[in-house]
């Protein structure tokens, strides 16, 4: 019988924030289509829906929360690497278990926090559209969700990283 090897909670994050950042990378694609769709409908058939043109808008803000936390995971970022290129893998360990401990995790933390109250006004208004014929309820209070869902994201692959940074240290 084969042994299935424990896996580790930064692991854990890893394999979550991957799957989603992946997952939510199919959306890019749906974009190009819909928006391909409504170009045609509306220069080919004089047609246009405003509920269309927010589903592309709405999905493309989906795939920037939502991989972010996977971007981070895959060391993909954007960084100012100046002077960072140059260290030792030591002193990158160093520097990233810094910048996860007391800039990322702050920072998403305050993102999942700060955007609660934001989330449930949203919720509890049964927000819609402002535009006539815009998306209906429940479109734009799921998607102000992703606001805290992305905070917890950044704030766990922050953790796990930080973790992983700390391992590399201790093993040196």
């Amino acid at each position: 019988m084969a042994r299935i090897k424990p896996v580790s909670v930064h692991e854990l994050l890893d394999k979550i924030n991957r799957t989603i950042g992946k997952g939510v990378a199919n959306l890019t694609l749906l974009m190009v289509l819909v928006t391909f769709v409504i170009v045609v409908l509306r220069y080919g058939f004089n047609l246009g829906w405003i509920w269309l043109q927010e589903t592309v808008t709405w999905m493309h803000a989906a795939v920037f929360l939502l991989a972010a936390a996977y971007t981070f995971s895959e060391d993909s970022h954007v960084r100012v690497d100046v002077f960072y290129r140059n260290w030792s893998q030591r002193t990158k360990n160093k520097v990233n278990l810094i910048g996860n401990v007391l800039c990322l995790c702050p920072i998403a933390l305050l993102l999942l926090v700060g955007s609660l109250d934001y989330v449930s006004a949203s919720w509890e208004m049964q927000e819609s559209s402002r535009e006539a014929g815009g998306l209906a309820y429940p479109w734009i209070p799921l998607l102000k969700t992703l606001l805290p869902l992305t905070g917890l994201m950044l704030f766990s692959q922050g953790l796990a990283q930080a973790y992983v940074c700390y391992l590399r240290l201790k093993n040196d």
